[in-house]
């Protein structure tokens, strides 16, 4: 096997987030509609764009997969048969499903529709593979608890089924997503879209007993508390020649409600470790965006290192400045995002030969065409001076230690 058939399989919380991932190099994307999706606080996609999106995608030779992956209730069925129809007609891919009745109804609605099964089907054995691809799914989505070693014995159990599996991102502390502490501490459900993260907060203990008065007492790791149930981020990004040996064909990226800033940098940087390899670059590229510690889970065997005591996210190397809308006369126009200065230094993310490129900020306008010192105004478009030509897509940061004193 070899990296050259690998796909790229990237987030899309909305249509602005899917361009960002064709832009940076994903070869198909997974977003969600408004309906039956376990990202209920994404923006998602209404029919008519889930629509334009298979269009935009197919246009430009990627691919769009749709989320349909609740646990659904007896309630939930009555509309699925009509979604998965508009799915089909509308030209999505594939559905990801979680649920053999969601799969039976998809079938009946939608026979040329292919399936994927979901990550919360909590695959982790090769029979389970094999009952899936038997009810009809072309893809099966692995659990992220499984090593290397094991996903290579499915795919030699049942070669003829894709397998696709996590390489980065955020990762639950229950098993596969399964979680029902969000529900029980918020009443919000993780299991039908509405997660709160309650994994990710700082706990207190009570003290209650006969010997002394009841009261909070704190639960610390250091002066700013626990994060007891905090997992840490997964990044496999060295280790893609080794998961593709093992019999994955799709790399798939956490985050339909991450930023486009945190898209573009895992994209851009795993469509280079595909292409040319891990690297120095690539390894710190990862560094750019916000994150926890990293780790590499369970792929290469046990490992009980997985969670992110010190905090709950690190704010990354960079901060994001602005996304690039055009070049013309020697100025890039520069929509802001966030606030920079005459005399910053600021670095290209892109998926041209110009990623990596810095060039200091010495002349600026505002859309009135006035001189400017402090861009402070979010999401106006500045004119700035840069000696070589940026693209409409690429994305402007600034590298923290060369943040000025003001």
């Amino acid at each position: 096997m070899t990296m050259k058939d690998v796909e790229l399989l990237a987030p899309a919380g909305n249509f602005s987030k899917l361009k960002t991932a064709v832009y940076f190099g994903a070869d198909a994307a997974y977003l969600g509609g408004k309906d039956f999706s376990l990202r209920s606080f994404a923006d998602n996609f209404s029919r008519k764009e889930l629509k334009e999106a298979a269009e935009y995608a197919h246009a430009r030779g990627k691919k769009v997969y749709v989320t349909v992956n609740i646990y659904a209730r007896n309630k939930d069925l009555a509309g699925m048969e009509d979604y998965f129809a508009f799915l089909q007609e509308a030209g999505a891919d594939a559905a990801l499903i979680s649920d053999p009745g969601v799969l039976t109804a998809c079938k009946k609605a939608a026979p040329k529709l292919s399936v994927h099964i979901s990550t919360q089907a909590n695959i982790t054995n090769k029979y389970a593979v094999r009952f899936w691809r038997d009810m009809g799914a072309s893809r099966a989505v692995l659990a992220r608890e499984l090593s290397l070693e094991e996903i290579a014995e499915i795919h030699a159990f049942v070669p003829d089924i894709e397998l696709e599996a996590f390489v980065h991102g955020a990762m639950c502390i229950s098993y596969s997503g399964r979680c029902l502490l969000s529900d029980y501490l918020t009443g919000r459900p993780s299991n039908r879209g509405e997660c709160a993260q309650a994994c990710r907060w700082n706990y207190s203990i009570r003290k209650n007993d006969d010997k002394s008065d009841s009261g909070w007492l704190p639960l610390e790791e250091d002066e700013r508390g626990a994060y007891i149930l905090n997992s840490k981020d997964l990044n496999m990004s060295a280790h893609l020649d080794e998961m593709r040996a093992a019999g994955v064909y799709s790399f798939k990226i956490e985050g339909r409600m991450k930023s486009e800033y945190y898209l573009a940098t895992v994209i851009n940087a795993y469509r280079r470790c595909i292409d040319g390899g891990f690297s120095p670059t690539v390894e710190r590229e990862l560094l750019t965006a916000a994150h926890r510690d990293y780790t590499t889970a369970y792929a290469l065997g046990e490992n009980h290192q997985t969670v992110n005591y010190s905090d709950s996210q690190a704010k990354g190397d960079c901060d994001y400045i602005g996304n690039v809308l055009g070049y013309e006369n020697g100025f890039a126009k520069i929509e802001m995002r966030g606030r920079f200065y005459v005399g910053d230094i600021l670095e290209v993310l892109s998926p041209t030969d110009n990623f990596g490129k810095s060039f200091a900020v010495e002349e600026v306008y505002d859309s009135n065409g006035l001189r400017v010192d402090d861009c402070k105004r979010v999401q106006e478009v500045y004119s700035v001076r840069c000696s070589y030509a940026l693209s409409a897509g690429d994305i402007v940061r600034r590298r923290k230690s060369h943040v000025e004193q003001c």
